[in-house]
């Protein structure tokens, strides 16, 4: 790279980073929308419903007030984060004791019955919808093999990027719509409640959240956990000219030879990749502890000053934190301050995290506004895009633990409640008035 040429800024490349992570939302939020809107349309059928959770402390009845409603949405989102918090701290109690094979069997287990038997209720009710012809033994074949791929794609095995990408959008969007089926009044107190546990849990000191990660970044390990990653941004101006640029190897393995290709290349990250639960719905690559990992990163060709890895590795530093990685070279072995706590974020591979979560509570929350009116469903989703980009943004300029359902969920629920009280009522009387058409 040429030494008379400008440091790129942060938000040079900002742009591209929001498209790549906000696309696969959008889409998520869009197939979540047509499900309901196709499934749920019918007032007269018996549609899905289901127990869970959520709805273990009231069951909402139409004939009940709005009080008692209230009353009993809180209810049922406080069993719902202790579960989830309980949960969490098991998480973290398992991961202590080193059970990671056990949490990630599990995790795939999860995914197996998520895609298998979700999935398979939600095309039978499809195929009831449109009547298609299918056999049952097609029909269960094709379910399996879909299932055990899925399966494979996102935890036992590595594939094509975009085909992991896909399933995990095809997870959330399943999972999106069973939360869907809750009650109204139980579903948009669960998801404040759960915007504050996602805060709570991410930024205080003795949230589950943090000590997972502050765990994980101790012993330079990884959490299985349903993640997304989106595709780094290269920098051109950081590869030598000449220099041949590696494709990015994206899920690296720990347990791989020491010898190997592949984990050399996956030891020339500055980070290491760190994934949160499902329950946590946040995910960042946070930076080791600084005393474990100098002499590592300067063996394996990182330049500390600007942050970047040399041209002949196939990871280029990520624009949103190359500027930030050699103030936190220098801080004290031992310090608090020493690991980046998990939240929405970037390695130092460039890859965009997401945690699944973060897909299911926006789709849900779109979904809910869909029941209701399309012209909520268009005010949600740019509050949720808004929040999402400011989100990134303040990861950008603060380079701290950020969870992304708090920004995005509030000016989603803002959003609903003004376009439904007061946006609503103005164009429906301008359209009476022939003012609007």
């Amino acid at each position: 790279m040429d030494e008379n040429s400008k440091p790129r800024s942060v938000l040079d490349s900002l742009g591209e980073e929001i498209v790549r992570i906000v696309t696969p939302v959008s889409i998520c939020m869009l197939l979540v929308v047509i499900l309901v809107s196709v499934l749920n349309n019918d007032s007269d059928s018996s549609g899905p419903s289901f127990t869970s959770i959520a709805t273990v402390a009231y069951s909402e009845s139409s004939s009940d007030s709005n009080w008692d409603k209230l009353k009993g949405a809180l209810l049922n989102a406080l069993v719902f984060v202790v579960v989830v918090t309980a949960v969490t701290f098991l998480l973290v109690l398992l991961f202590y004791f080193r059970c990671t094979k056990f949490l990630k069997y599990y995790m795939g287990f999860s995914s197996f019955l998520v895609l298998g038997f979700m999935g398979g209720e939600i095309c039978l009710f499809l195929i009831g919808k449109f009547r298609i012809p299918i056999d049952c033994v097609t029909f269960a074949l094709s379910l399996f093999n879909f299932t055990v791929v899925g399966v494979l794609a996102v935890f036992m095995s590595k594939t094509a990027i975009i085909i992991t990408q896909g399933y995990l959008v095809v997870i959330g969007v399943l999972v999106a719509y069973w939360f869907t089926l809750l009650p109204e009044w139980t579903t948009w107190v669960l998801l404040v409640a759960m915007s504050l546990y996602d805060l709570a849990a991410v930024l205080l000191p003795g949230g589950p959240l943090r000590l997972l990660v502050e765990l994980a970044i101790s012993r330079d390990e990884d959490i299985p956990a349903l993640v997304y990653e989106a595709r780094p941004i290269i920098n051109p101006d950081s590869v030598q000219r000449g220099a041949v640029v590696q494709r990015r190897v994206w899920r690296e393995r720990r347990d791989n030879d020491i010898g190997s290709d592949e984990n050399l290349d996956s030891r020339s990250n500055l980070n290491s990749t760190v994934y949160s639960s499902l329950e946590s719905s946040t995910g960042l690559e946070s930076l080791p502890s600084i005393g474990e990992r100098n002499a590592v990163d300067v063996e394996d060709g990182v330049d500390m000053e600007d942050g970047q890895v040399s041209s002949s590795d196939s990871e280029l530093a990520a624009p949103l934190i190359q500027h930030r990685i050699n103030v936190r070279m220098n801080l004290q072995e031992g310090s608090s301050d020493d690991f980046a706590l998990e939240g929405i974020g970037l390695g130092s591979s460039g890859a965009i995290k997401l945690g699944l979560g973060d897909f299911i509570f926006y789709s849900v929350l779109v979904a809910r506004a869909a029941m209701y009116d399309f012209m909520t469903v268009y005010a949600c989703y740019l509050a949720i895009i808004a929040g999402l980009g400011i989100t990134l943004m303040l990861l950008a300029f603060y380079q701290k633990a950020l969870p992304a359902l708090p920004v995005s969920v509030l000016l989603g629920v803002l959003f609903y409640l003004l376009t439904r009280l007061l946006l609503e009522t103005f164009v429906v009387q301008c359209s009476i008035n022939l003012l609007m058409f």
